[in-house]
């Protein structure tokens, strides 16, 4: 008897494999490189806009 999973990794790691997938269809190589060494930087997040408001301050240690 297979028991009801509340989350199915390997159904999502298919899924996020089949969009890359999609996405980088028509990249070259290099162009793939460039595309998964964005993302793992962070880069891709930076580019987005942000809100208007100041980022948020560290506490000052005195």
């Amino acid at each position: 008897m297979k028991n009801e999973k509340a989350f199915d990794a390997v159904h999502m790691m298919r899924q996020l494999r089949d969009r890359l997938s999609a996405q980088c269809q028509e990249m070259t190589f290099e162009e793939q490189k460039r595309y998964i060494r964005e993302r793992l930087s962070g880069k891709q997040a930076k580019e987005q806009p942000v809100a208007s408001s100041p980022p948020p301050t560290a506490p000052s240690r005195a």
